[in-house]
């Protein structure tokens, strides 16, 4: 292939690091874009040159169809790879492409535009005989009428935005009383998302499963499809965890859901690499329906890529889609026919973020974070493979999407893939940005995980039994460790030591005492950790080992960070002399509402002096695509409001204080802040 001799792409982080690697091996010089907030990116220091688009913010930058298409002259790039999230999907910039004279490696901007739309694409594929989800007709419908069609339909009920996807904006309704509430914030989130708050609403399928099928079409008529992957471990309608090929589907149902997929594929025209997507009822596979096409590249194609061979039956792994789309893109034609795909073995993809899952009342958060990558190791090895965008000393904030990296790992069965990856997400290593790695590491030990017993509601329903709230005590001795390391004196080579220098507890006339150190990791309790006199202290600047209970424990560390089997913490020294005069023990109040993760404020819903009920929206602020409603702790009166629609905050900012009515004064003081309302984001 040597049609293109560069190529520019139009996206970030791990994607960009993704698409670059195949441009090299071609031999393509790849040219990155960047905003100033990614300027020291990993994407940007790979690529073969780089050219800064704009500021942080994406309508800025990443989203400005101008500026990426003058960096194209710039640098003399011939074609566009949009890679996914931002415009990839966005018709108007593949045909912008096209009139400046450059190839969008993707599909005819008319095939984005059908599929895009959600209504007209389930009405073109009823046409071409594929199944669909019951639900409203017509475009435009007002917020009655989504509500009257929703009753109609039955409660529970699904309302998607027609113009995006990903999950973003979608919201479940099953109490008829949140109708309006749900419509109002889905039109907001779609707004804000796609700049077109246009809704449908589907039938609800209980414990659904989430299907879809890899397809590859040329631009000379040929389409076929590389088999299925499961995405139904998802939280917020956004897929945590991808597998191929799934587990529920006999050959029979494989085989029509691949053909349905295909004719999908004809009925817009599309050329490239597709993936249209199915939910599938658990109890009865070969009942699927259409749920909507994503015309790009997914983030879970590694897992096809590992397990797909193209010609005579081989070991899998050396399919590359990137290279697909370029060669169907510079006009090649598929030497292959549907019964040259051959799968072997089994591969599973873990989706690195940056978020903490926390669980309240029951219901699991999923609260995006940032920071400095202070220390970086990513699994590898036999099986294993990561794809990031990640490098010691990157800053993850809350602009963009949590997805950090994807550790991807493959096996000759099921069994085999699932331990690599628990294996692989243990040695993942992110100090200073707090990742879901530990969560996903115990969610696919989970019974129902390891037995295939999937569906798209299982990880809110046992996320209470994956978040430990607590911090083990291993964690303050190695906390402590560190600092009584800390404060040996340094003695000159061959010089003397004080021996009353070294904090070692001792006393005159009896047995030496512990040394105490205060100690704090954020959202918990301080604690005092007493360190056993004469403990042995094995600390150096990268690990540090103690012994609890006879168990030897080693964590990485880098400064105040400890991390162990993919978890973190960042365990602080706490002043409680300091807290006391300060009149609080480090906390904010219960009559205080603080930002519950860096980002931004979208809507204030109350004043000053407003009265507000326990439980009532008060804020929302968005981090990272994703929207959290900030509600009040108990009935009261709004006695401070600290920010604006449009302020940005910072962790722990103080954003609203609600004073309590006299009857409320009894209430404990340990209540929820905060509510996260599900608006997913599946990429950047």
């Amino acid at each position: 292939m040597s049609v293109f001799e560069s190529v520019l792409i139009a996206n970030r982080g791990e994607i960009a690091v993704r698409v670059i690697r195949t441009l090299r091996a071609l031999g393509i010089r790849s040219v990155a874009v960047y905003s100033d907030a990614d300027a020291g990116a990993r994407h940007v220091r790979e690529a073969d040159t780089a050219v800064r688009i704009g500021p942080a913010a994406a309508a800025e930058s990443y989203l400005s169809v101008e500026r990426l298409l003058d960096a194209a002259a710039r640098t003399g790039a011939q074609a566009v790879h949009p890679g996914y999230g931002f415009l990839a999907e966005n018709a108007a910039f593949a045909r912008a492409c096209a009139d400046a004279g450059l190839v969008f490696i993707g599909p005819p901007a008319e095939a984005i535009e059908l599929m895009g739309d959600k209504i007209r694409a389930k009405e073109t594929v009823r046409s071409a005989g594929v199944p669909v989800v019951p639900g409203s007709s017509g475009s435009g419908l007002d917020d009655a009428q989504l509500a009257a069609a929703a009753r109609e339909i039955g409660l529970p009920v699904l309302l998607k935005p027609s113009a995006g996807g990903g999950g973003k904006g979608m919201r479940r309704v099953r109490d008829e009383a949140l109708l309006a509430e749900e419509i109002a914030a889905a039109r907001r989130e779609a707004r804000s998302s796609f700049g077109d708050d246009t809704l449908l609403v589907e039938r609800w399928i209980d414990r659904p499963r989430h299907i879809e099928i890899q397809v590859l079409a040329d631009g000379h008529g040929k389409v076929i499809h590389l088999g299925e992957r499961e995405c139904s471990l998802q939280r917020r309608h956004q897929k945590l965890v991808e597998e191929a090929p799934s587990v529920l589907l006999d050959e029979p149902t494989r085989a029509a859901m691949g053909e349905a997929a295909v004719q999908v594929a004809r009925s817009c025209g599309y050329r490239g690499a597709g993936t249209v997507e199915f939910i599938v009822p658990g109890k009865d596979p070969s009942s699927f329906f259409f749920m909507e096409m994503n015309t790009r590249l997914q983030v879970e194609h590694p897992v096809t890529e590992l397990t797909v061979s193209l010609g005579p039956a081989g070991a899998g792994g050396g399919l590359d889609l990137v290279e697909w789309q370029l060669r169907i893109a510079a006009g090649e034609r598929l030497p292959y026919a549907q019964r040259d795909v051959t799968l072997t073995g089994h591969a599973i993809e873990a989706r690195l973020c940056a978020e903490t899952v926390s669980v309240t009342g029951g219901a699991p958060h999923f609260l995006p974070t940032g920071g400095t990558v202070l220390a970086l190791h990513e699994a590898e090895g036999d099986g294993v493979r990561t794809d990031s965008g990640l490098s010691e000393g990157g800053e993850v904030g809350s602009r963009y999407d949590p997805m950090l990296a994807k550790v991807i790992a493959h096996g000759p069965d099921r069994a085999s893939a699932l331990r690599r990856l628990r294996a692989a997400l243990a040695r993942t290593v992110t100090l200073g940005v707090p990742t879901n790695a530990g969560f996903l590491r115990r969610l696919l030990a989970h019974p129902d995980v390891v037995s295939g017993e999937l569906d798209t509601g299982l990880v809110e329903r046992a996320a209470a039994g994956l978040v430990d709230d607590g911090v083990p005590d291993e964690v303050y001795a190695a906390a402590a460790a560190v600092r009584q390391a800390a404060l040996r004196p340094r003695v000159p080579e061959g010089g003397w030591r004080d021996p009353f220098a070294a904090p070692s507890g001792f006393r005159l006339g009896g047995a030496a005492a512990p040394v105490r150190h205060w100690l704090r990791v954020p959202g918990q309790e301080p604690v005092a950790y007493d360190l056993p006199p004469g403990a042995p202290l094995d600390v150096t600047p990268d690990t540090v080992r103690v012994s609890v209970g006879g168990v030897l424990h080693t964590f990485h560390r880098s400064g105040d960070w400890l991390g162990r089997d993919g978890d973190s913490w960042h365990v602080q020294d706490h002043d409680p002399v300091a807290a006391t005069l300060a009149g609080t023990a480090g906390a904010h109040g219960a009559d205080t509402l603080a930002a519950p993760m860096p980002g931004t404020v979208t809507v204030v819903k109350v004043a000053v002096g407003e009265e507000v009920a326990a439980g009532q929206g008060l804020l929302v602020v968005e981090a990272m695509k994703m929207e959290h409603v900030i509600s009040a702790p108990h009935a009261g009166v709004v006695t401070e409001l600290d920010v604006t629609a449009g302020s940005a905050v910072a962790m722990d900012q103080i954003l609203a204080v609600v004073a309590p009515h006299e009857q409320s004064q009894e209430q404990p003081r340990e209540q929820s802040r905060e509510q996260s309302h599900e608006q997913p984001e599946e990429t950047p």
